[in-house]
C-alpha cells in the first residue's frame, strides 16, 4: 500500500513551502531534498556526528539493576 497525501503549498517569503503532516515527520532538524525527474524527494539528513546521532535516540525506560559494590581483591606485588 502506498502511503501518500495531498498537501498544500504556500509562499514563505520568496520561497515555496509545504507543511509536513505528523505521520510524515522526519527526525532531526535537517533534511536532504533533490529532484528526480518531475519528483521531489525529501529525506532525513544523516547526523553530522556521533553526538548528533546519539541525541536522536529515545531514552531507555529500563534500569540497569542493582550493582554489587565489592571491595577489591588483594594484589601481591
Amino acid at each position: 500500500m502506498k502511503h501518500e497525501r495531498i498537501v498544500k503549498l504556500f509562499k514563505n517569503g520568496r520561497s515555496q513551502a509545504i507543511r509536513i503532516p505528523r505521520d510524515f515527520e522526519l527526525p532531526g532538524e535537517d533534511a536532504i531534498m533533490r529532484k528526480e525527474g518531475d519528483r521531489l524527494v525529501i529525506e532525513a539528513a544523516r547526523p553530522k556526528s556521533l553526538l548528533d546521532w546519539l541525541a536522536t535516540l529515545e531514552p531507555l525506560d529500563e534500569g540497569i539493576g542493582e550493582i554489587e559494590d565489592r571491595p577489591p581483591e588483594p594484589v601481591v606485588l
